[in-house]
């Protein structure tokens, strides 16, 4: 916390504002800023889970479209998984992902966690709310703070000063994660802050139209690049990092959806089942190439892996309704 606190001091010093706003730290690279570079050490697991549910390309008209499309399609879920590396997926106005980690995250000195978007400057920054689950069903948001004024919307490719900006995913460029401490929610009821089983993302739409628009903590209007009405709409995720380990380790929470893999690691086949629904399926290698394209599952199946190379897969399911989960299988 020591550390933590001092950094925040010292950007306070040194961005101190004019109007009476608050001002927060400054981009990556800046002194005083909290950006995390992605090759940091102080990252022990990556997500290895993202559920993704697609928004709007443009939430004030539902129906316009990009290239036939009404809702983002930029990037797949499996681009959120291990280290920040400027691949993503985009979320569209008000969409948001779901992430899971072999470990659960815990309340630790300073950081216990960072997300990572792909902007590639310090100044083109689009927004994400930032909430955490111990147990996938009940999420507790972090207070996130906006300053930037909300009487003219910032534009398409509009610029945003990181200084006005705190709390919210996206608040730095690309392969320079936003970090979160989980005392930031220390008074909050139904959430164990030492066993934080999932971490979700919401896309903070920047419209400052009445009746789309999304709020901060205290009230504000958020106000980022809007529209930005292509298939790479909304928040951009790329990563999240896990600093401080939870109490309970491994990460056991349980999910209605959940895909079960075993063996895994695998030798020729493995059995892949899920308890509520039929799913089709992908094997994936990690740059993203289809080894195995979709195959139709009712409940459970038998996957063949015999002609698979040995490493490491992505195992993408698909349900009928849209959901999607990705697991990791190792080919022995």
């Amino acid at each position: 916390m020591l550390q933590r606190t001092l950094v925040a001091i010292i950007g306070l010093l040194l961005f101190a504002g004019t109007h009476g706003h608050a001002q927060f730290p400054p981009p990556a690279g800046e002194p005083g800023s909290t950006a995390i570079p992605s090759d940091s050490a102080c990252f022990k697991f990556w997500a290895s889970s993202c559920a993704v549910t697609r928004g709007f390309v443009k939430i004030s008209d539902t129906n316009f479209t990009y290239e036939g499309n009404n809702r983002a399609f930029y990037g797949n879920d499996i681009d959120a998984l291990d280290t920040a590396d400027e691949v993503a997926v985009s979320l569209g106005d008000g969409g948001w992902a779901v992430l899971t980690f072999p470990v659960t995250i815990g309340n630790g000195p300073g950081f216990d966690f960072a997300v990572f978007e792909n902007s590639l400057s310090n100044v083109f920054l689009e927004l994400g709310f930032v909430e955490v689950s111990s147990d996938g069903q009940r999420y507790v948001r972090f207070p996130a703070e906006t300053n930037v004024q909300d009487t003219a919307q910032v534009t398409t490719f509009g610029n945003t000063d990181a200084t006005l900006i705190n709390n919210f995913a996206g608040k730095y460029r690309a392969r320079f994660g936003t970090p979160f401490d989980l005392d930031d929610i220390s008074d909050s009821t139904g959430i164990d802050l030492q066993r934080v089983s999932h971490l979700r993302i919401m896309d903070a739409v920047g419209c400052i139209q009445p009746g789309y628009s999304t709020f901060d903590s205290k009230g504000n209007v958020v106000n980022d690049p809007w529209p930005t009405p292509f298939h790479s709409c909304g928040f951009d995720l790329d990563a999240a990092g896990v600093i401080n380990l939870g109490a309970q380790g491994i990460n056991n929470a349980t999910d209605p959806l959940a895909i079960h893999i075993f063996p895994n690691p695998v030798g020729d086949y493995f059995t892949v089942s899920c308890d509520r629904q039929d799913f089709t399926l992908s094997i994936l290698s990690l740059d993203g190439r289809v080894f195995s394209d979709k195959v139709a599952v009712r409940s459970s199946g038998r996957i063949s892996m015999h002609d698979a190379p040995a490493g490491l897969y992505l195992c993408r399911v698909v349900f009928p309704d849209g959901g999607v989960r990705t697991v990791k299988v190792m080919k022995l």
